[in-house]
């Protein structure tokens, strides 16, 4: 019993010179994170208004600011460490070496994220444009560090690594596309009737945007009529819809005005044997 006794007399005066020794200089350390997480913030907050200036996207912008309160928080961990009287140099050796392993085995991961940075800075296109890349196309819906996100008309989704758009042909269409339809009519059609009811189809669709113009006009000539084109700008979300609605308004008002669409004919002759 007097050995038990004896052993916690000795565990409580450990404890006891333990809290004297490091109780300051924890008590110091939490001020330090205390102190580096407001530190943090207000650099983040810094940066924040800084990078608006470059119209970044809104989650980059969030991302950023992120890492920058992470870096601050780490310089004041740092000094809260050395505070402690942790040694830095094998923990930053140690952790030297896990990172050259761990970057190894990350080598895709780490090319998305290279990637993504060149996309936030050099800005080649933005949310809400509509791209086509690497045999994908849709509207940008987010655009990650590692990742950008392109929605369909069918409102489906596709995810592509953003190491598979850099250093690819892309094609940015904006927030505005160009419709590219055609219609034919009869040769003996009056094509100004023909144009003028065009027009007005157009200008009757709330989708189709006066600016810029519609591109209307004889186009080409088939075998069975002239070929006229019509190329309306609508906003991206409107493409599909559109398309619909203009070519059910040209059949309806050429049917209406008696302008004739040329049925398919094809000229069989019979020859007689020799």
């Amino acid at each position: 019993m007097n050995e038990q006794f004896q052993s916690l007399d000795q565990v409580k005066a450990t404890a006891i010179d333990m809290a004297v020794k490091f109780g300051p200089k924890a008590l110091v350390a939490a001020a330090i994170l205390v102190a580096g997480h407001f530190a943090g913030r207000w650099v983040g907050a810094m940066l924040g208004r800084l990078l608006r200036r470059f119209r970044l996207e809104p989650p980059v912008l969030a991302l950023l600011t992120r890492v920058a309160y992470l870096v601050v928080l780490g310089l004041f961990a740092v000094m809260a460490l050395q505070n402690l009287g942790v040694e830095l140099l094998p923990l930053i050796a140690g952790l030297g070496v896990a990172g050259a392993g761990v970057a190894l085995a990350m080598q895709g991961i780490l090319g998305n994220l290279a990637a993504g940075l060149t996309i936030i800075f050099t800005q080649p296109f933005h949310v809400g444009d509509y791209i086509s890349i690497a045999d994908e196309e849709g509207e940008v819906l987010d655009i990650s560090l590692f990742s950008t996100a392109l929605g369909h008309a069918d409102r489906s989704k596709v995810v592509i690594p953003n190491r598979k758009i850099v250093g690819e042909i892309l094609h940015n269409y904006g927030r505005i596309r160009q419709l590219d339809l055609t219609v034919r009519i009869a040769y003996g059609a009056d094509v100004q009737a023909a144009l003028r009811a065009l027009d007005a189809v157009l200008r009757a669709n709330p989708r189709v945007l006066p600016e810029p113009a519609p591109v209307v006009g004889v186009e080409g000539f088939a075998d069975s009529g002239a070929v006229i084109g019509i190329r309306p700008w609508v906003a991206v979300p409107d493409y599909v819809p559109a398309r619909k609605e203009i070519n059910e308004a040209v059949l309806a008002v050429f049917r209406e005005q008696g302008i004739g669409i040329p049925l398919p004919q094809r000229e069989v002759r019979m020859l007689g044997a020799a």
